[in-house]
């Protein structure tokens, strides 16, 4: 046991020290996958043990027997300064009105433009997760999406009144799209009692460097100017372990993306998808109740320049009804970007026989930063 988590924790101190020693570039932050982590304010690294631990922490998949096949969806977003108001009020601008009003309303909609910060971020996944078990082997495979997004102002905005009252600027519309495959192994020691895990994803990127002129009268939507994509493709690694000292705790930790992966963007530039590293814990106070926490240990940074996430996240599931319906709390903030708030969560789950489904969000109520995922599966 003593020589168990030795070499657990001298392997985790490794990959530590490989990715805190790397100099972050371009990079995308964690996205929470799954209705069930959604619904506890997106913690899952050491709560995960089912197929959804192919994108949480692969040694997951080892800590519980069974078969999962699971499909789900999760859209993230953050509306930082009002810039979603903004484009709205640049949308229904009028440049023919030459009113002083409407000249002082033009210079209000530029220097929001032009506040530093200003931007939205979106994160979505989606996709199909697999996992079996066989003794203390267990094995995971997911076909999956997980896009992250960044739009922000990338020339400043002015205002002008030759001709017609006129705004304008240019606004950077930045994407990618990892569309993964992933084979997962997991190994359990000691009844369950430590685990570690590896995955090995194949990685298509689709990269986006969109841009939009700002405009009255414009309509500017990440859909509509996003462009046309490049295409390459690479291979990363994710490793994990997952501690199991008591029936009532247990103790996460994930090393996403170890290899780097990077991939080529329409004008030339790269994406790069540094290494994440997450810290995760999980106690059941009694049996029917979990509460678990989620930390970054290092900050992310985004396709938005100057914004970086590192997040913490805790949430609690109640199972009620002999394990056939759950009631789940939480919250989640990104500790570094002083634009974000406090998102509280909620969200409920179902099983009848081998059918599973869940559904979980959450929402700000103050910059509009919103989260929404289901889950359909069985599970035997």
């Amino acid at each position: 046991m003593r020589n168990a988590v030795k070499t657990c924790a001298g392997a985790i101190g490794t990959i530590l020290a490989l990715v805190i020693n790397e100099v972050p570039a371009s990079a995308v932050e964690f996205a929470i996958v799954g209705a069930r982590a959604a619904g506890m304010g997106g913690a899952g690294v050491a709560v995960t043990s089912d197929a959804y631990a192919t994108y949480w922490n692969p040694a997951g998949l080892a800590m519980s027997k069974g078969v999962d096949v699971l499909l789900g969806a999760s859209v993230q977003g953050v509306d930082r300064l009002g810039l979603k108001q903004t484009l709205n009020d640049l949308k229904n601008f009028n440049g023919n009105d030459f009113s002083q009003a409407n000249i002082n309303y033009a210079n209000s909609i530029a220097s929001r433009f032009n506040q530093p910060g200003a931007s939205i971020s979106a994160i979505a996944a989606g996709g199909l997760y697999v996992k079996g078990s066989y003794g203390d082997h267990a094995f995971g495979l997911n076909i999956s999406d997980v896009a992250t997004g960044g739009m922000y102002t990338s020339v400043p905005v002015t205002v002008g009144t030759a001709g017609i009252v006129s705004i304008a600027g240019q606004m950077a519309v930045n994407g990618l799209e990892a569309r993964q495959a992933v084979a997962s192994y997991a190994y359990s020691f000691l009844d369950r009692t430590l685990a570690f895990g590896v995955s090995g994803k194949f990685i298509q990127g689709a990269a986006y460097t969109g841009t939009a002129f700002i405009q009255g009268g414009n309509n500017i939507t990440f859909s509509h100017n996003l462009g046309t994509p490049a295409l390459s493709t690479a291979f990363s690694l994710d490793a994990g372990a997952l501690y199991r000292p008591t029936e009532w705790l247990r103790v996460g930790l994930v090393a996403k993306d170890l290899t780097q992966p990077t991939f080529r963007t329409p004008i030339g530039t790269e994406f790069k998808l540094t290494s994440q590293v997450r810290a995760g814990a999980a106690v059941n106070p009694y049996r029917s109740m979990t509460v678990t926490v989620d930390a970054d240990v290092i900050a992310n940074h985004t396709l938005v320049p100057g914004v970086k996430s590192q997040v913490v996240a805790i949430g609690a599931e109640q199972a009620l009804l002999s394990d056939r319906l759950f009631v789940r709390l939480g919250a989640y903030k990104n500790t570094v970007d002083t634009h974000s708030y406090i998102t509280p969560t909620a969200g409920f789950g179902m099983r009848f026989g081998a059918f599973v489904f869940d559904i979980g969000g959450g929402y700000d109520f103050r910059s509009s930063g919103a989260l929404g995922s289901f889950t359909l599966g069985m599970t035997f």
